[in-house]
Formats: structure tokens, C-alpha cells, sequence
């Protein structure tokens, strides 16, 4: 698999944690996009198919650590 660049996933979380708070307080429709946009963009880039597991691998492979999804066993 393909590892994303680590400036790259440290924008990626950035960006969602930023739009997280930004939704706590503005819950509006283009918050929502661009949240979506920003979380189907980690998942593609981490190779995972849940907001939760993407961001639990960007954290792991920033820190140098591999992981696998098992999101795709959980049906």
C-alpha cells in the first residue's frame, strides 16, 4: 500500500479537527461538506472505510506505526 506523505496527513488532521470545532459551533450545510470532503479524503488516502479508522491510522503511521482496517471484517 501506498503511504501518504506525512505533511500531507498532518494537514488532513488539521483540517478535520478545525472543521470539527468550526461544526460545534456553525453546524451548517457547507461545515458538513467540507467535513465529509476532508474525511472521504483521509479514508482514500489511509486506505480505511470509517472516518474513525482513518484517523486512527494517520495518527499510527505518523507515530511510525503500522496498522490494518478491520472495518471491512466488522459487516
Amino acid at each position: 500500500m501506498l503511504r501518504p506523505h506525512p505533511t500531507f496527513l498532518h494537514s488532513l488532521l488539521s483540517t478535520y479537527a478545525e472543521l470539527r470545532d468550526l461544526q460545534a459551533h456553525e453546524d451548517s450545510p457547507d461545515v458538513r461538506r467540507r467535513l465529509e470532503d476532508v474525511s472521504y479524503t483521509l479514508c482514500v488516502s489511509t486506505g480505511t472505510r470509517t472516518p474513525d479508522a482513518a484517523l486512527a491510522t494517520a495518527k499510527a503511521l505518523l507515530a511510525g506505526v503500522a496498522t490494518q482496517d478491520d472495518s471491512l471484517l466488522a459487516a
